[in-house]
């Protein structure tokens, strides 16, 4: 009977706000979280909702106007100066690193060939390299994963979505606020490992009374499913709809294009430019509005009535109801921010640290109430009375001190002020003690927050050392995260095929994003370092130049500087000719074309006449039979 009080998941830590555990049950209080509890929510995403907006508000530093609705009082003296906030920022910035490379592998085989012919493989690996780094910049990748990446640490989840766009003639990437998703998991339990086959991604858009709309629902659904057959947008209704396209005959459907149909099976199959067999899956779009006033109470974001729906019309002028988008997937990426317990949802970084939050606000708070009277001191006057005569009516008369203000007080009299500075004092140690704590309890080492000393800091290998805790943190975050990235560069090849793109060709590959150190480093020692073991052979200058650019120098590409710095290196070059006596590998070397020469031919040189008439050879010829 008990057991519905206690609840454990992944926002359990946030049960200690009444607001967020409310009820026996453990429901977000609809007061302070409304939208979490609207009709159409699922019961199961109560929880995960409020938790997105409690932490977002935390962030924000406006976390003390959830404590004014829950506790019905004034909570505008609250002081929150930005920790939450700026736990946040470190550890993104530091699980992200200073820079992050996409890497394709193989692709370097290509690059270092020199003179020998690259396989295949490499020349695809590296041409798709270059293609999905000049992707990223279009599509302004570096600042979509700053944002995205901002949510998973901060609210626990973050979601990519990709779209094909033919006019730009690539995919689009967009960033969806996870309040917004709905993964319509197995028996709504939310401990599949696989991806689900069908999502939403669902919000509320306000009533417009000037232009006379209502409230409404609007949903985005994207399910897999079997492929049908061919599909027109029908505009001439009382609503755009989509109806079966049948042939001349008005009888037989009509297939997409290249769509084969199995008798046997009664399956339609297609293939799809990235696989090697046929598929008889495709995901279907669905986009479409509800009036809020046409939703049951029995309905929610699952199962949704469609009679009365409104399909939305793309701009070409297909409509969007159960839209074939021909893919085989879902072009969706859910990012948890750690790695999942339950197959699905991640935690948020904050959330096991919201109570040491709450401390830390208590103590800035009780700090700048007692700083006040530390700052303009409680004065008592004793006698104040010239003639020397004391209050006897046992009133307490109160002074108005401002600087240069005099007071004559009686004979006997006396002025003294209340200190309250040591109580100051103990709440700034207070204040230290809560952030050494928060510190451990984070794992990120006080030098990764920047709140060291810079002229107190230990040896650069007792920095190194402080950085442990923080290892296997980052570690963990990135390995919730590999697998999320290869997936999303792995789609993005495939909608390339799919829009058929001119430049893009052969099989998908596998790609990585490798994360940039996070670590301070001693430039100068890298480079001593990276010298040496280069000139005295125990290090290529391959792994050198990569060092060099963990380390911080500004090494865009590591095959480019390798070619500039052996272009100079003509010493190593006539070694390299008196080794081997190769022209061509010279020139493979320094990068340049080396066309030998020809060999000259044998001069013959015209006969010299002498004084004596007598025709003498000519240099370098001999007298007939001499």
């Amino acid at each position: 009977m008990g057991l519905a009080r206690f609840i454990v998941d992944r926002w359990s830590a946030l049960n200690y706000k009444r607001a967020f555990a409310d009820t026996a049950y453990k429901q977000p209080n609809p007061a302070v979280f409304p939208h979490a509890r609207r009709s159409w929510v699922p019961k199961e995403d109560w929880r995960r909702l409020a938790s997105y907006t409690l932490l977002a508000a935390y962030g924000h530093n406006q976390a003390w106007e959830i404590a004014a609705i829950q506790d019905d009082t004034d909570a505008t003296a609250r002081r929150e100066f930005g920790d939450p906030a700026m736990l946040v920022a470190s550890i993104t910035s530091h699980m992200l690193g200073r820079q992050q490379t996409i890497t394709v592998p193989g692709a370097e085989e290509a690059e270092q060939a020199g003179g020998d012919t690259p396989t295949p493989e490499a020349l695809h690996a590296a041409d798709v390299q270059d293609k999905l780094r000049a992707w990223a910049k279009a599509e302004q990748f570096g600042l979509r994963l700053q944002q995205a990446e901002r949510k998973a640490v901060r609210e626990g989840d973050t979601v990519y979505l990709l779209g094909l766009d033919a006019a730009k003639g690539r995919p689009r990437l967009s960033v969806i606020d996870p309040g917004f998703y709905f993964p319509d998991l197995p028996d709504n339990a939310g401990d599949s490992a696989d991806y689900p086959d069908r999502i939403h991604f669902a919000w509320e858009t306000d009533a417009d009374t000037l232009k006379g709309t209502k409230a409404k629902l609007r949903r985005l659904t994207f399910e897999l499913g079997p492929i049908g057959t061919r599909t027109l947008p029908d505009t001439g209704g009382p609503r755009p709809v989509r109806v079966p396209a049948y042939d001349v005959d008005g009888t037989t459907p009509l297939m997409t294009g290249g769509d084969i149909y199995n008798p046997d099976t009664e399956t339609i199959s297609r293939q799809y430019p990235w696989n090697d067999a046929p598929s008889t899956i495709t995901c279907y779009l669905t986009d479409a509005e509800w009036d809020l006033d046409d939703i049951k109470a029995d309905q929610d974001v699952h199962t949704l009535d469609y009679r009365y729906a409104t399909f939305l019309t793309r701009s070409d002028g297909e409509v969007l109801d159960h839209l074939d988008l021909q893919l085989d997937f879902i072009p969706a990426i859910h990012v948890p921010n750690s790695i999942p317990e339950d197959g699905h949802w991640g935690e948020s970084s904050l959330a096991p640290l919201l109570q040491l939050f709450d401390e830390l606000q208590g103590t800035d708070t009780d700090s700048s109430q007692a700083s006040a009277t530390t700052g303009a001191p409680i004065l008592c006057i004793v006698n104040p009375d010239s003639k020397g005569n004391s209050r006897r009516d046992g009133k307490e008369k109160r002074i108005r001190v401002q600087p240069g203000m005099v007071v004559e007080t009686g004979q006997g009299g006396n002025i003294f002020a209340v200190d309250t500075s040591p109580q100051l004092a103990e709440l700034r140690n207070k204040t230290a003690e809560l952030q050494d704590r928060l510190s451990l309890n984070a794992r990120i080492p006080a030098v990764a927050l920047g709140t060291i000393d810079p002229t107190k800091a230990p040896s650069g290998f007792a920095i190194d050392l402080s950085y442990g805790p923080m290892d296997p943190l980052m570690d963990s975050m990135h390995l919730a995260r590999d697998g999320k990235y290869a997936l999303l560069f792995k789609m993005v090849q495939r909608l390339f095929l799919a829009l058929q793109h001119p430049d893009w060709a052969g099989p998908v590959v596998d790609v990585e994003l490798v994360w940039g150190t996070y670590k301070p480093t001693d430039k100068n020692a890298v480079l001593t370092q990276v010298g040496a073991g280069v000139r005295d052979g125990v290090m290529s200058l391959e792994t050198g130049i990569r060092l060099l650019a963990d380390a911080g120098y500004p090494i865009d590409d590591i095959s480019d500087e390798i070619e500039r710095i052996q272009s100079r290196q003509f010493e190593q070059a006539r070694l390299l000719a008196d080794a081997t006596g190769s022209t061509e590998a010279v020139g493979d070397f320094l990068g340049i074309d080396i066309t030998p020469d020809p060999t000259p031919p044998t001069p013959n040189f015209p006969l010299v006449p002498n004084p004596a008439g007598q025709e003498e050879p000519g240099p370098g010829e001999s007298r007939g039979n001499e």
